[in-house]
């Protein structure tokens, strides 16, 4: 008897990508004939069946909910899901939780491997791998067949599904502002690359509330971090990063990065460099973490509301799932931020 395969199966064979194998067998034009041809013909060989998400959904609930997350080892991602769990144990369904680990492939194939009959929906923040790529037929093919989507946090704005989001850009706002009440003049920012959307706004907020205070920003306070998948590289080149600058902007008296890893990261290095906090050095960052809350000194942060997040996705995709809401209407929830002052700010 020929064996069930997978498009990951499928990829690692013929060695291409899942997106290849999934757009060929869809007779992608954006696939060479000979790769088609190729794909195709082993996918008949091997009996491979594309999930029927449409049928699975017509003829029976699940009554669970799947949800796929960049990273498990992150307070934000853990509140978000707690807050998931509570909304819909309430309600009745219950929750499976997919990683993909930041990849592309990965998050592909947890939709593959969850929407095979096991859940009703999904509810995702999508990897940083998915945004660098801006390859979004995994989530296009998803809700064509019938299954509804809610992405929190980091989101594509050209699908259409509902989504939950913080103002970043406010929020942003809100943290500079709040260093440059407390005197800070020359404030340095640390964030990640623009092709991820919630780095790129709070970055459009730090520049624009220098901007409102009439403070020019300077490209030489702001380090934009290269992301790693192994997180201690990614902290080692960041500390080189760090120091670098504090030898080199003296004047540098705040800073605001989008990630309380990052901030702390920060504040240890000035801290040894004999910086004072917050006497000479303030700092806030994004996210209120457990590191934000038992940092010494402990961390003023931009809270997103996490578990506020989790609740109102899963309140969406629900809604949507029992019809008491029109499916083919769909809205973005956004989830005001607030700033928590702590020790780091005077």
């Amino acid at each position: 008897m020929k064996r069930k395969v997978t498009l990951k199966q499928i990829a690692k064979e013929l060695d291409v990508s899942v997106s290849t194998v999934s757009k060929a067998l869809r007779n992608s034009k954006e696939i060479s004939l000979d790769t088609r041809s190729k794909v195709q013909a082993f996918a008949k060989l091997y009996n491979y069946r594309p999930n029927n998400i449409a049928l699975s959904l017509k003829n029976k609930r699940t009554k669970t909910i799947g949800v796929i997350i960049p990273e498990i080892v992150h307070h934000f991602f853990s509140k978000v899901i707690s807050g998931i769990e509570k909304e819909a144990n309430n309600r009745g369904y219950n929750v499976i939780i997919g990683l993909s680990n930041e990849s592309f492939d990965k998050e592909v194939i947890n939709i593959e491997m969850l929407a095979n009959g096991s859940i009703d929906g999904f509810i995702l923040s999508v990897a940083k791998e998915t945004l660098l790529l801006q390859d979004y037929h995994h989530f296009y093919e998803t809700i064509n067949q019938g299954m509804p989507i809610v992405m929190f946090d980091r989101v594509v704005n050209e699908i259409a599904c509902d989504k939950v989001v913080v103002d970043d850009k406010l929020g942003s706002k809100k943290a500079v502002a709040k260093l440059i009440d407390s005197g800070c003049e020359n404030i340095a920012l640390i964030t990640t690359k623009d092709y991820v959307n919630v780095g790129k706004l709070r970055t459009q907020g730090y520049l624009e509330a220098l901007e409102e205070h009439k403070i020019t920003p300077k490209s030489s306070l702001i380090i934009k971090v290269e992301e790693n998948k192994d997180k201690e590289i990614e902290i080692e080149t960041l500390e080189k990063e760090i120091s670098a600058l504090l030898d080199k902007e003296k004047s540098i008296d705040g800073i605001f990065a989008v990630n309380e890893l990052y901030a702390i990261t920060a504040m240890k290095i000035a801290i040894n460099k004999g910086y004072k906090i917050p006497e000479n050095m303030s700092i806030v960052a994004f996210t209120d973490g457990v590191l934000s809350k038992h940092a010494i000194p402990s961390l003023s942060t931009i809270s997103q509301h996490a578990v506020e997040m989790g609740e109102k996705s899963a309140t969406m995709l629900i809604d949507k799932l029992e019809e008491l809401v029109d499916e083919e209407k769909y809205q973005t929830e956004v989830i005001n931020t607030t700033l928590i002052e702590r020790d780091t700010t005077r």
